[in-house]
């Protein structure tokens, strides 16, 4: 066994003492400077650790700490037994380079980059893999600055806050905050700090949508589109990119689609408004209809959108004067007495008090809603009484119940016309500005209409057709995900309708290419560096057939010949420009440890197996090499090996991997019985090596739904290269 200590070397001048790390081992001695000071009191020369009252004590121990830990990894705990003096100071130097550099103040030049510059902030970021791409993309001179980030979870922030903020010396905001809190907007525009967003990027759930209620009700994720739908509105960003999973084109046979599409065409300019209400007040001068009277009023409430205040109170001036309606009906057709204790008339006046008030009734329908997620309520014999509160705030139930009111109230026969026109104006206020357009286009004339439609169409603010699937492997991603991608266009700018691909099938990247060089890990092993394989060894008789795959490419995984680099040299080197001032990469636990300057700074990170069990390597090794679950299903049985997982995907070293997900267990290595590290993982998503996933690495159970360790930030992320491909489309179109 080696024996690893510190100790003090000769004071310099100010009466500090280089802190060396020495290794003895077969009466040879190693001495490497690890870059710190400290004065002969204040090293306890028996604890090998600098006192308490040094500042920074805490960030210095732990770094002694883990240089020891590396240390009697390489030395004490390898299957190696041979070190030559060279190698060790090679091996260790990598990590304590990455201590100094981050350690050592730094002057700089603030040049702003030559160029065109436009802004993005990114909805939903998770880890930031729409980010990632953004910062990457470059077109003539143009790219893209980063704003602003959000997310809900406290390890996206951390993740986030590691990479942007101290890794590449951004000063990008961070809000960790539920994107449906009352004062979400106003925290964000107060983020902003007045600066105009040219982009906004994001993939808000839109699974639970649903127009029969067949999804699990009053769900958080309910609501998140239309919330993010309301940041568009009040930034009215040049772009727009909203990101879902491909189911969501044919939910519903394709209704929920055409919902999305119904609510971005009716983001309208605010500014363009009047010129539809003078259009309606002419037209209502003919008919004198109580209908565009009420469109009309509908149609105003788009004005104050970015006034929450103001929005409400025009609301319930629409209410008041359906109100006033009522009351009309009641003085004009009921008995005094019976207005005061019929169930009916009690039912639609109260109906209307609710609508009044629908800003208090909401904001206690986001708490209950949370606190029915916090309970974890669903499948149980709570839920249905949570659904049937909830359902009775509904403002669709609430005017269903006072139409059911009214169709049991005996009106005198004049006034039906009056009873007609409350029950229409409760029907519009639940419109949809396209609902109100199609029903003022039904009682145009035809000159009318041409004249309409040229207002409409200055009116609507965006551009949008329809959506469209893009697979990731079409951009240089070594994965098949297939995501529906919406692209909404200000007016004013060029109309994009789909991102071309920017590598041809025959030329797509493969697993083997991504992954190959990190193929150095057994079961339960973790690595902190980069380390020399024998592939030739590993791979037996398919080494030929392998090493063919490995191209020389672009950035974006075009096949260049012997010009570019390999996808695993791109993951290495980073595919951020030259723009950014980056410093080496670290780790923490959480923002305690980033407090406390308790980093880890490996050479590679997040490249750790999972201890699996002789069991379960047995399964694995079975199912790799039948190619498939199904195959080896007989098999598995006839061994006692058998499992209750519905599917284990074998990777493919030849082809593209399959979507990646959030358990690392569904995913067997082409060359090892063994699931896949986060850092494999990450490679499959084409993030850089240098972007580091913090926190814990994996959870389970109910924690699922409340952390996101890495895996999941991994597997919900955005391929950053996909993302490069649409940030790169739009700079080639933006104004």
């Amino acid at each position: 066994m080696a024996s690893i200590n510190f100790y003090l070397d000769k004071a310099d001048k100010k009466g500090l003492s280089p802190i060396h790390l020495r290794i003895n081992c077969s009466n040879k001695q190693v001495k490497i400077s690890t870059g710190e000071k400290v004065s002969n009191d204040n090293f306890d020369k028996e604890k090998q650790r600098v006192c308490d009252e040094v500042e920074n004590s805490n960030s210095i121990n732990h770094y002694l700490q883990y240089l020891y830990d590396r240390t009697d990894e390489l030395i004490n705990n390898s299957t190696k037994k041979k070190f030559d003096t060279s190698e060790l100071k090679q091996f260790l130097g990598e990590f304590i380079d990455s201590y100094k550099t981050n350690h050592q103040v730094k002057i700089v030049d603030k040049e702003s980059p030559k160029g065109e510059s436009f802004t993005f902030i990114d909805l939903f970021a998770g880890a930031g893999g729409f980010s990632e791409g953004f910062l990457q993309a470059d077109v003539k001179n143009k790219y893209f600055d980063f704003l602003l980030a959000n997310d809900i979870n406290e390890n996206c922030e951390l993740t986030h806050v590691v990479r942007y903020n101290h890794q590449l010396g951004m000063d990008a905001e961070f809000i960790c905050q539920d994107i449906t809190e009352p004062d979400f907007l106003e925290n964000l525009l107060s983020k902003l700090n007045n600066n105009s967003v040219d982009v906004v990027c994001g993939g808000p759930p839109c699974q639970s949508f649903s127009l029969a209620g067949k999804r699990k009700k009053f769900d958080k994720k309910d609501d998140l589109f239309s919330h993010y739908l309301q940041v568009i509105k009040i930034l009215q960003p040049k772009y727009f990119v909203m990101e879902n999973v491909k189911g969501i084109l044919t939910k519903e046979k394709g209704r929920i689609k055409d919902l999305i599409i119904e609510e971005i065409n009716s983001i309208v300019d605010i500014n363009k408004i009047d010129q539809l209400s003078k259009f309606l007040l002419s037209l209502n001068k003919k008919s004198n209809s109580y209908q565009l009277d009420f469109i009309n009023r509908r149609i105003e409430l788009e004005k104050y959108e970015n006034d929450k205040i103001k929005y409400s109170e025009k609301r319930i001036d629409y209410i008041r004067v359906v109100e006033n309606l009522f009351k009309k009906l009641t003085s004009e057709g009921v008995d005094y007495q019976i207005s005061k204790t019929n169930v009916d008339i009690n039912t639609i006046r109260h109906g209307l008090n609710l609508l009044g008030r629908s800003k208090e009734w909401d904001k206690l329908k986001r708490d209950i809603i949370k606190e029915k997620d916090y309970c974890n309520i669903d499948n149980d014999h709570f839920v249905g009484m949570f659904h049937d509160f909830l359902n009775e705030l509904n403002t669709d139930h609430i005017i269903s119940k006072i139409e059911h009111s009214f169709n049991h109230l005996k009106v005198p026969k004049n006034l039906f016309k009056l009873k007609s026109n409350i029950l229409e104006a409760l029907k519009i206020y639940t419109y949809s500005f396209d609902d109100c357009i199609k029903t003022i286009e039904s009682l145009c004339s035809k000159k009318e209409f041409e004249s309409f439609n040229k207002i409409i169409d200055d009116l609507r603010l965006y551009k949008i057709e329809k959506p469209f699937v893009a697979n990731s492997s079409d951009y240089g991603v070594p994965q098949n995900r297939e995501r529906v991608l919406f692209i909404g266009c200000r007016k004013d700018q060029k109309f994009i309708s789909e991102i071309a691909p920017t590598v041809k099938e025959k030329d797509k990247v493969t697993v083997f290419e991504a992954l190959y060089d990190l193929d150095f890990l057994k079961n339960n092993e973790e690595a902190h560096s980069y380390k020399k394989i024998d592939n030739k060894k590993s791979l037996n008789g398919s080494f030929l057939k392998l090493e063919n795959l490995i191209e020389k490419r672009s950035i974006d995984g075009k096949k260049l010949n012997n010009k570019g680099k390999t996808f695993a040299e791109w993951s290495k080197e980073g595919r951020l420009h030259s723009r950014f001032n980056k410093s080496k990469g670290f780790y923490v636990r959480n923002f305690e440890d980033l407090k406390n300057e308790n980093k880890v700074y490996d050479v590679l990170s997040n490249h750790k197996t999972s201890n699996q069990n002789e069991k379960v390597i047995k399964r694995l090794d079975v199912i790799r090499k039948s190619g498939n679950y199904e195959s080896a299903k007989i098999k598995l049985e006839k061994l006692g090996l058998s499992s209750k997982k519905r599917n284990y995907n074998v990777l493919d070293p030849y082809k593209q991997s399959p979507t990646v997900l959030t358990i690392p267990d569904d995913y067997i290595h082409y060359n090892s019985p063994r699931s896949l590290t986060v850092r494999e993982m990450a490679r499959l998503q084409s993030f850089d090596d240098s972007f580091i996933f913090q926190g814990k690495r994996s959870t389970g159970g109910n924690n699922r739904k409340s952390e996101v360790p890495q895996y999941t930030l991994v597997g919900n992320a955005v391929p950053p290269l996909m993302a490069r491909a649409v940030a790169n489309e739009i700079l080639k179109n933006i104004k």
